[in-house]
């Protein structure tokens, strides 16, 4: 292919490079239907001196340290005898650290304790991040959100207390009691309790001028038709959620799908409150209203504005909100970000060692993806992996010698799937699409091993869940079966006699996307389409597939995480997942195949996770019946760049985004 002789010399000498400099990288239960304590999974960490950036990095005095198993066994049971904190908090005007952590502490578990060879360290320095997107920084958002309930290394394999400490599953999966941390404090040392659990429901959810769409995931099976779940307050600290069908799997969607925080379910009523006209008169809130900028009377928005939901934890106007997070933002201007530790943190490690280690995130704000590499080959940037890409893993090796080095850890998605609008308003291009003879053909005609090597330089695997084989002749043969004949240059010819255009449209959302595309049309024009491409802004983009105006684009899906139930739909299908997701009153109706398909999705995202994985893979074998959309490529390595004086990070055998939830583990080491 041309492609492929156009990019072979290239991939070969990047090959080479990395085979020789990944050889100096750093080898890095399901919950039952009863309950699971917070303290099942133990973890420590710490954090040191950066002698590459002391003036950045200087350490406070050690933590306690020792053996990070040292211990355990009481810490699980609660029977840690004495508390330390960080020297950045001496002085302060702060009640001693065992009376701000709650009686109910975490043991931090962040990480599977077989992807992480965790240590204590000690306590101090300042972590540099870089993006280059106002108002967000992925990476400190993973690192500083928090939810209710934690899947240790993200893997869906056991659901464990977080900021709740634990939960109990009725045995016909109707209702879920869970029990909060008492003594639990908001950053501003005000106490957590189920008065805000009651506050959140009742007059935040329950209200329509504040929520006009009650989120589908609090619906009993998380589905569209199910009734809003109902909230019994127990007592202080204890509470329960009731549904009129079977919901165990709210449990694994409070824990991680979707990347939600507490802030859904929890908020800090005190300070809401006073911007609420249920509590506080709107005489009162009215100089707030109009310093705000909104219109005399407008106290929902001046309430939304003021709520700091974990999206929001990056923006500017988060400073001064109460929080539940490692690291609370206090300052930001139009070129940094800067978070300090919070001093009521809940977690600890087994020595009995307020988390987190590091005193401080300086968040730098770049004007694009080009300066963020150029800050981080030159020794910049402590920790990046939302930003960093496979294609420039030669760059990073070759600059490791400015105080990084660059590993290579899973993606925990499926970063270049293919999606073909089927639902895209045109007869000509539906009668086609939908014809699933069309989608095998091209899914056939995709030689994945040509994608491995000239895009992931070999560091993927080919997916599994639609059938791997390349078979021009094949593909070919469908194509002529469904009367797509040829005309005299060779190109295919649709129902209307037309010659038939696939238009993909991309956004540079990653690296890969652009080449990776390029490729898939050179692989499909080899069949006698005509495929084109162009490259659009990425908010372009976003509004054209919200409009349902894309006929063929490439994004990324997450498929390695069952529990995510992403399978695409609002790509290959917008106009029928609309239908679905409002129970019929949006959209237009699919066919018997997709309902089933949608149905088993539903059954599996509302079961607990040992039926919802078995569900799953009925799921990917309609997918592989049907070929919905395309999943070429499965196992793609992901690049972390981390400072080589960063402690506690995880094997290369875990997801790198899951570095990043365990980033209060994180410490400088002297």
């Amino acid at each position: 292919m041309k492609v492929r002789r156009r990019f072979l010399a290239a991939v070969l000498v990047t090959a080479l490079i990395l085979t020789a400099a990944l050889t100096a990288c750093d080898d890095g239960s399901n919950s039952n239907s009863k309950s699971t304590s917070s303290n099942t999974d133990n973890k420590s960490d710490s954090s040191s001196s950066n002698d590459a950036n002391t003036a950045k990095n200087d350490a406070n005095e050690p933590a306690k340290s020792g053996n990070a198993n040292d211990g355990a066994a009481s810490a699980a049971d609660g029977q840690i005898g004495e508390f330390h904190q960080s020297a950045a908090l001496d002085g302060k005007n702060l009640p001693d650290v065992k009376d701000r952590l709650p009686a109910d502490y975490k043991i931090t578990n962040e990480m599977d304790e077989n992807q992480l060879k965790y240590e204590i360290g000690s306590y101090g320095g300042t972590l540099r991040t870089v993006t280059s997107v106002a108002n967000w920084d992925a990476d400190v958002f993973v690192m500083d959100n928090e939810p209710l309930l934690n899947t240790p290394s993200i893997l869906g394999e056991k659901i464990t207390g977080n900021v709740l400490k634990d939960y109990l599953l009725s045995d016909d999966q109707m209702s879920i009691s869970f029990q909060m941390r008492k003594g639990l404090k908001w950053s501003d040392g005000e106490p957590v309790t189920t008065e805000d659990i009651r506050f959140t429901v009742e007059d935040v959810l329950m209200n329509p001028e504040l929520t006009p769409i009650f989120p589908l995931y609090l619906r009993s099976g998380g589905v569209a038709e199910g009734a809003p779940m109902k909230l019994e307050v127990l007592d202080d600290y204890n509470f329960k959620l009731t549904f009129d069908r079977p919901y165990g799997g709210l449990l694994i969607r409070l824990a991680i799908q979707g990347w939600r925080g507490y802030t859904e379910l929890l908020k800090p009523a005190h300070y809401l409150k006073q911007f609420h006209t249920k509590y506080t008169p709107l005489a009162t809130i009215e100089p707030a209203i109009k310093e705000a900028g909104f219109k005399p009377g407008e106290w929902v928005n001046l309430f939304n504005f003021k709520d700091i939901t974990n999206w929001k934890l990056n923006h500017s106007e988060a400073v001064g909100f109460p929080v539940l997070y490692p690291w609370v933002i206090t300052k930001a201007t139009q070129s940094m970000t800067t978070y300090e530790r919070n001093p009521y943190y809940f977690k600890v490690d087994t020595a009995g060692n307020q988390l987190p280690y590091i005193d401080k995130i300086e968040s730098t704000l770049v004007n694009d993806i080009e300066m963020v590499s150029l800050k981080t080959i030159a020794g910049e940037v402590d920790f990046s992996r939302e930003s960093a890409a496979l294609v420039k893993m030669p760059l990073y090796k070759e600059n490791e010698k400015n105080g990084y080095k660059a590993v290579l850890n899973n993606m925990h998605v499926t970063p270049t799937d293919i999606f073909l609008n089927l639902t895209y308003d045109n007869p000509t291009w539906q009668k086609v699409v939908q014809d699933v003879r069309f989608r095998k053909a091209l899914n056939m005609a995709i030689d994945r091993q040509e994608l491995i090597d000239t895009i992931y330089y070999g560091f993927a695997q080919p997916g599994s869940i639609e059938d791997p084989t390349f078979d021009l002749d094949q593909a070919n043969q469908l194509l002529d079966d469904m009367g797509m004949k040829k005309n005299a240059d060779g190109k295919r010819l649709g129902p209307d006699g037309k010659v038939f255009t696939i238009p993909f449209e991309v956004g540079a959302q990653a690296p890969d996307i652009v080449p990776y595309t390029q490729l898939i049309s050179e692989m499909w024009r080899a069949l006698g389409l005509n495929v084109t491409m162009k490259t659009i802004d990425q908010t372009l983009w976003g509004q054209r597939q919200t409009a349902n105006d894309l006929q063929a684009t490439v994004i990324w899906t997450h498929t390695p995480l069952w529990y995510m139930g992403d399978w695409g739909q609002g790509q290959w299908a917008p106009v029928w997942d609309q239908w679905h997701s409002s129970s019929g009153k949006n959209g237009k109706e699919p066919p018997e195949d997709v309902k089933k398909l949608y149905a088993k999705i539903d059954e599996a995202m509302a079961s607990k996770p040992d039926d919802a994985k078995r569900l799953i893979e009925e799921v990917k074998q309609m997918m592989k019946d049907n070929v919905y959309y395309m999943i070429p490529l499965s196992e793609v390595k992901q690049p972390l760049i981390v400072n080589d004086k960063l402690g506690n990070i995880p094997t290369d055998s875990s997801f790198a985004i899951g570095t990043d939830f365990s980033g209060e583990q994180f410490f400088f080491k002297k």
